[in-house]
């Protein structure tokens, strides 16, 4: 039966060199013997994806393949255009890419000063009989909430691992989006490979008082029609503690005033803060007495 090494490849006929070289780094990956201990499945696709690839990564074996499909390789090895192909491929280009996914390993025999690389793919279209490609574990992630005061001062989560518990510093400074890494908390490596590590992803719960931008926050900060027309001193509050404020005379609702240093911590520079931007609601009395309206229809005559 024919073979359709682009269908096991899963690209299309169209494919150029770079997605024919991607697929099969995703497929090698994916089904390698040693990621798949004990499935004869995986390892006879392993197999299909080596020969495709060592055809179609090939361009004078592609164009044949492409004229005369997989026959061509029984068809005495030669092309059309009378060009020889050894069926002692050097299979240099690939192992590069499968050294690339699965790391350095005894089984390329490479030698010195020369590209020539070991035929060899082993039983399981390996590198050779003693080769035993390391594969990295899977990076994993996982998301984590805090409150915007967390990230302002920085805090800690215990995340379970198995029978374990990891504590995980989350700095000053966190926004949403912010990832903290765990070295070799990820997936396990097969064959010796390293593991993976693990990403907390953080996200930053919407705060009711403060909004963030960047580094900087925004308060609103209520002030009474007096104090807003004759000046005065109001309170602020800020994530550490409360500033004074003084607010001039004649100052309109929706005024921003913009306290230099007192907004979020900057994300791995010690010291360095944003700024806090305070915005002013003037605010009326809601009842007043007799005597307190006559005041202030005495006092709205004199405008």
């Amino acid at each position: 039966m024919a073979k359709d090494y682009y269908a096991t490849l899963g690209v299309d006929r169209t494919a150029s060199e770079k997605e024919i070289k991607q697929a099969f780094r995703r497929l090698a990956k994916k089904y390698h013997p040693d990621a798949n201990p004990g499935d004869p499945t995986a390892e006879q696709k392993f197999k299909e994806i080596n020969e495709a690839y060592e055809v179609l990564s090939d361009p004078n074996k592609r164009a044949q393949y492409d004229r005369f499909g997989s026959a061509f390789q029984q068809a005495g090895a030669y092309g059309g255009n009378g060009t020889y192909y050894t069926t002692n491929v050097d299979i240099g280009d690939m192992s590069d890419i499968l050294e690339s996914i699965f790391g350095s390993i005894g089984g390329f025999g490479r030698s010195t000063g020369s590209r020539t690389r070991s035929r060899g793919f082993g039983g399981f279209g390996g590198f050779g009989p003693e080769a035993n490609p390391m594969v990295a574990g899977r990076d994993l992630e996982q998301t984590v909430t805090i409150s915007l005061q967390e990230a302002y001062t920085g805090t800690t989560r215990l995340i379970s691992k198995g029978d374990r518990t990891v504590r995980v510093n989350i700095p000053a400074g966190a926004a949403t989006g912010t990832k903290v890494r765990l070295a070799g908390e990820g997936e396990p490596g097969y064959g010796g490979g390293q593991p993976g590590d693990l990403y907390l992803i953080v996200h930053v719960e919407p705060d009711p008082q403060f909004e963030r931008d960047g580094d900087d926050l925004y308060v609103d900060v209520k002030v009474d029609m007096f104090t807003a027309m004759l000046g005065g001193t109001v309170e602020v509050p800020t994530l550490g503690r409360p500033v004074r404020l003084k607010i001039p005379a004649g100052t309109q609702s929706g005024r921003k005033f913009r306290l230099s240093g007192k907004g979020m911590p900057v994300l791995k520079k010690k010291g360095q803060y944003g700024d806090l931007y305070a915005r002013v609601l003037i605010t009326v009395p809601e009842h007043l007495t007799d005597e307190q309206r006559r005041l202030v229809e005495q006092l709205k005559a004199t405008f």
